[in-house]
């Protein structure tokens, strides 16, 4: 049998196929195979492999039936059936060889160097090589092989295309819904295939409720659009505060705010982190007060503890929420409240009592509550964000006046007999120091009366909070914040303290 020719030796079947970077230079190169494909024969080997045996198959064929007639039709001995084999066999080879180096330099050129440029190109777009969108092919390229790259082509532009839209679609859809949910709940909604799906999970989170003073009874006296434009303002202010201390919005329910710190992934400062937030907001609303020459008051609360998180409600109409007592422990914390006030529950404390400035803690009967609600009234939060409350400055600033007034308790809506006179010691930006005969219990709500007219001016009813009571000789000092009084009589008091000062 004719000895196999360089090119047929290297491409046997049962010798591996050669590793990318040993192909003689070319118009393309063959890329290194993945390690799944390492033993499956490329369309290289295929090719010349097949045409070589079936090369060998006919010389074989030639040669047999050669021999078989010559020893048929002649009748030739042993020695002139080998010679005239050896020449046979001589003449095949020839004809092999010229036919393997013409046939196979065809079959590099037209059909395996084309193709093996598709692949290469194939397997630069799976490593995200930019380089493997085009496939850069001769102009004498078979038609079909053409077709392939064309069609390639085609689909990578549809798909392309395709792709595109979706990002366009998803941040569309980003856009728009993070302006009803937080941008990291669009995000897990988005990511997962349960991501719309009812049912959540036991997390622990921190609340944060908040909630402005005399809003209503403020909307009643302006014009409704002028409302909505400074309700849209304030809440904007206050949503960039929380996005910035990763809070999450959970609902605006009219001028009160309900944001989580905890969700989607908890972090261990959620808690100090719904602190700082809810002492900037107060920072934020008295410079806003000052660029709209406003007086608005809010109240914040912050609680922490395990809640129900996910995706609430039913097929037909859901929202992403929390759900469990904390949840409504930071509602009736927040109801406690008063305006320029931060009130923490007793778990964000224990979480952040080293990191925060507190006076001391407020006990309430709370309806619906076995045990007494116990708060803690935040003065500043400490570093990494070093802040302080307006109204704690407001105490520092208090000018002394002596006013006599008249004093009711006020239990839900109704004005309790019994009325108490007492003296104003000291007014504040909003607060005021007392000193009444009787001791009321911090928290108590008031009505009060300055039985004065000063320039035409009568003062109508004032309604304020106990924050804090001190017992002396001649009685309790108490002090208050005023957390209800007409615009008139607030510049008035206002007046009297530039005068005093």
């Amino acid at each position: 049998m004719a000895k196999l020719p360089p090119q047929a030796e290297m491409l046997r079947p049962d010798e591996p196929e050669r590793p990318a970077g040993e192909e003689r230079a070319g118009a393309f190169s063959e890329a290194a195979p993945d390690a799944a494909d390492r033993y499956i024969p490329g369309v290289k080997k295929v090719l010349l492999t097949g045409v070589f045996w079936r090369i060998l198959a006919i010389e074989a064929i030639l040669l047999i039936g050669s021999l078989a007639a010559r020893a048929w039709l002649q009748e030739s001995s042993g020695w002139d059936l080998f010679w005239y084999a050896m020449r046979i066999i001589l003449l095949v080879a020839v004809i092999i060889l010229f036919m393997w180096l013409t046939l196979s330099a065809f079959l590099r050129k037209k059909i395996i160097r084309p193709l093996e440029a598709i692949a290469l190109a194939n397997r630069r777009l799976q490593s995200n090589d930019p380089s493997g969108r085009e496939v850069s092919l001769p102009a004498d390229v078979p038609r079909e092989i053409r077709e392939i790259a064309s069609s390639r082509q085609g689909m990578l532009a549809a798909i392309t295309r395709i792709a595109e839209q979706r990002l366009r679609l998803v941040e569309f859809i980003k856009k728009t819904f993070g302006r009803y949910l937080s941008d990291k709940v669009v995000e897990e909604i988005l990511s997962s295939p349960q991501g719309a799906s009812l049912g959540g999970r036991r997390q622990q989170v921190t609340v944060l409720m908040s909630d402005l003073r005399g809003f209503t009874t403020l909307a009643a006296s302006r014009d409704p659009e002028e409302m909505v434009t400074l309700l849209n303002q304030y809440l904007a202010r206050m949503s960039g505060i929380i996005i910035t201390h990763d809070g999450v919005i959970d609902e605006f329910i009219g001028d009160a705010i309900l944001a989580v710190f905890g969700a989607p992934e908890p972090r261990r400062d959620d808690a100090l982190r719904a602190v700082a937030c809810a002492v900037e907001m107060q920072v934020a609303l008295a410079a806003l007060n000052r660029d709209l020459g406003e007086a608005l008051e809010m109240g914040v609360a912050v609680n922490s503890g395990q809640v129900l998180l996910g995706n609430i409600g039913s097929e037909v109409r859901m929202k992403y929420g929390v759900v469990g007592d904390p949840v409504n422990l930071a509602s009736r914390l927040e109801s406690t409240t008063v305006g320029g006030q931060v009130i923490i529950g007793q778990t964000t404390y224990e979480m952040v009592k080293e990191m925060v400035t507190t006076t001391p803690a407020q006990t309430h009967l709370m309806k619906g509550f076995k045990q007494p609600l116990v708060g803690h009234p935040v003065l500043a939060v400490g570093p990494p964000y070093d802040l302080r409350l307006p109204a704690s400055e407001a105490l520092e600033e208090m000018t002394p006046m002596e006013l006599p007034l008249s004093a009711w308790l006020v239990s839900g809506k109704e004005v309790m007999a019994g009325k108490l006179s007492g003296t104003s010691l000291a007014l504040g930006d909003g607060i005021l120091e007392v000193s009444l005969p009787e001791k009321l219990a911090p928290g108590s709500d008031l009505k009060l009366n300055l039985e004065l007219c000063v320039d035409a001016h009568c003062f109508g009813d004032i309604y304020a909070k106990v924050l804090d009571v001190r017992e002396h000789p001649q009685g309790h000092t108490l002090l208050l914040r005023l957390t209800g009084l007409s615009d008139a009589d607030r510049r008035m008091l206002r007046r009297w303290r530039e005068q005093a000062g």
